[in-house]
């Protein structure tokens, strides 16, 4: 086989693995993944996939759900036609054979009438379909079983990209992704792998913050190739929050779900007292926006490293019964709920934006793709409708497929590739210089570029994150890459991109809020936040 005609996909969760499997029976594909192969946030996925299954419910009313959840921003088109192919979507996972739950009683003689399906925040009819509430999990490792049988995939773990391979780069024209290099974590080596096409699925951009719930993976970078190959971001302003993330040194990225304050579960001060009524008469049944927002003031406004979850004025059969998974975990930590309160802070969720893509995956640089979370096609717009995103990871694989596989099957140049140089650089003596910039980017981001901002805050940290950066360049040019390093090079980045889009955003919506300008501006059509990289001299 030869490597000119190989597909290459970095990243392994669902867009990644769906792809590939679409792919696999017409072209060779190599995948990617910088630890495990499903080690993302989509085996985290707790909830299900958004799509227009049952009688009542109709492509129109999800695209309205979509339009209005996203303030304004979305793209009408990604919208529409991601609901349309909703219903595919989930058929082609029923037939890869994705454990969906079903109804304890046969519900109908439609095609989807004997599942389960349930309503989340936002949507107007009950059409998530889902695995109990583990739906992340059941999708990624039944693809994963099948991607690993596949005669015609070729799997390479713990091997994390370091940038992308073009012909301008190579000094050929006109401009093309060949490839990608990779560090092989196990070897140290650094590695070259071709493609006709190259996909990034990579993911978001979560530990880019002190507080998220995405896994140690989510360092961005995918978006910080591909800015740093020529495409334009998109909507890297729109950052999701999750109002309550357990606090906890060795819970990083545990959930405490929000079905806790729906059974009446209260906010609470290190001294007991409630805090909510000063922001919302709905108190914690407020949106998730408003109630990350009230933590986020009150954490600021004392100096908090936390507030409280309290739901042991229930009783402790109630508890176990509802919340089974979240009472056990604590319990291991030493937290018993239905005794004390649970510790928890807001957390980064989810990125609204990405790298720009056309509704068939395909990114400004001929042959370079980009799909799910890594991705911005304006779907989401301002803030992502509940289980809206599985949904896009599936569309846009099978788009992104469909695309590639219509183009041709070889490269257009046969360019030679050189391997990767090391002679100008060394092993580091000085370790903790990562380490060290790593935290102090994690904090800046999220003291100043967090939940709430102003222009102070913004301007604070663009000085701080371009100081990161040129440090940051320094180290890279004058030592051997390494995991850490790669992916604080891509997360600094990462960092200027969120903090310059915030800056452009004169205007609160979504899930962009600023006290320097609280209100939406209304005096022209609204539109979504585009950065270009610099062009090379």
């Amino acid at each position: 086989m030869s490597t000119n005609e190989q597909v290459l996909i970095i990243g392994g969760g669902v867009a990644g693995l769906s792809l590939a499997l679409r792919l696999a029976d017409a072209v060779p594909v190599c995948m990617l993944a910088k630890g495990p192969l499903t080690e993302g946030s989509s085996l985290y996925a707790q909830g299900g996939v958004a799509a227009v299954l049952g009688d009542q419910d109709s492509v129109e009313s999800h695209v309205t759900d979509t339009l209005v959840a996203g303030a304004g921003l979305c793209d009408p088109e990604a919208v529409r036609f991601t609901v349309e192919h909703s219903r595919g979507a989930i058929q082609w996972l029923i037939d890869q054979g994705v454990a969906f739950t079903r109804l304890t009683e046969p519900g109908g003689n439609g095609p989807f009438d004997d599942y389960h399906l349930t309503r989340e925040g936002g949507h107007a009819q009950r059409r998530i379909i889902h695995s109990a509430d583990s739906t992340g999990r059941a999708i990624t490792t039944t693809l994963e079983d099948k991607v690993r049988r596949h005669p015609n995939i070729t799997l390479h773990d713990y091997h994390i990209a370091i940038d992308l391979i073009t012909t301008a780069r190579l000094g050929h024209g006109p401009d093309r992704c060949l490839g990608a290099y990779a560090l092989d974590r196990r070897s140290g080596r650094v590695q070259v792998f071709r493609g006709r096409a190259v996909v990034l699925a990579t993911g978001g951009i979560g530990k880019v913050y002190l507080y998220t719930s995405n896994p140690d993976v989510a360092t961005g970078d995918g978006i910080a190739m591909a800015w740093r190959a020529g495409c334009r971001v998109g909507n890297m302003e729109f950052i999701q929050f999750h109002p309550t993330c357990l606090f906890h040194p060795k819970a990083k990225t545990f959930l405490i779900s929000e079905a806790l304050r729906g059974e009446g579960g209260l906010l609470r001060l290190p001294s007991g007292e409630r805090f909510m009524q000063a922001y919302d008469e709905r108190l914690e049944l407020a949106p998730r926006d408003v109630v990350a927002r009230a933590i986020d003031s009150e954490m600021k406004r004392l100096g908090l490293g936390c507030v409280y979850l309290d739901i042991s004025h229930l009783s402790a059969e109630f508890i176990h019964e509802h919340f089974p998974s979240i009472a056990a975990r604590c319990l291991e930590l030493g937290i018993d709920i239905t005794r004390e309160p649970i510790p928890v802070v807001p957390a980064a969720h989810y990125l609204c934006g990405g790298v720009v893509t056309d509704l068939g995956g395909r990114t400004d640089l001929p042959g370079l793709y980009a799909v799910g979370e890594a991705a911005y096609t304006g779907l989401h717009g301002a803030n992502r409708l509940a289980s809206n995103s599985l949904l896009e990871c599936l569309v846009m694989a099978q788009a992104a497929a469909t695309d590639i596989l219509a183009g041709p099957a070889r490269q257009a140049v046969a360019v030679v590739i050189p391997p990767w140089d090391e002679s100008q650089v060394t092993d580091s003596d000085e370790e903790v210089v990562v380490a060290h910039n790593w935290d102090e980017l994690r904090r800046a981001m999220w003291d100043y570029v967090g939940i709430v901002r102003t222009d102070k805050r913004l301007a604070r940290a663009l000085r701080r994150v371009q100081l990161l950066a040129r440090e940051i360049d320094e180290y890279y040019a004058n030592f051997r890459v390494s995991n850490d390093l790669i992916e604080l090079r891509n997360l600094v980045l990462i960092g200027e991109l969120i903090v310059r889009s915030a800056q452009q955003r004169r205007e609160s919506r979504g899930l962009h809020y600023s006290l320097d300008c609280p209100r939406l501006e209304e005096t022209q059509p609204p539109r979504p936040t585009l950065l270009s990289p610099p062009r090379a001299d």
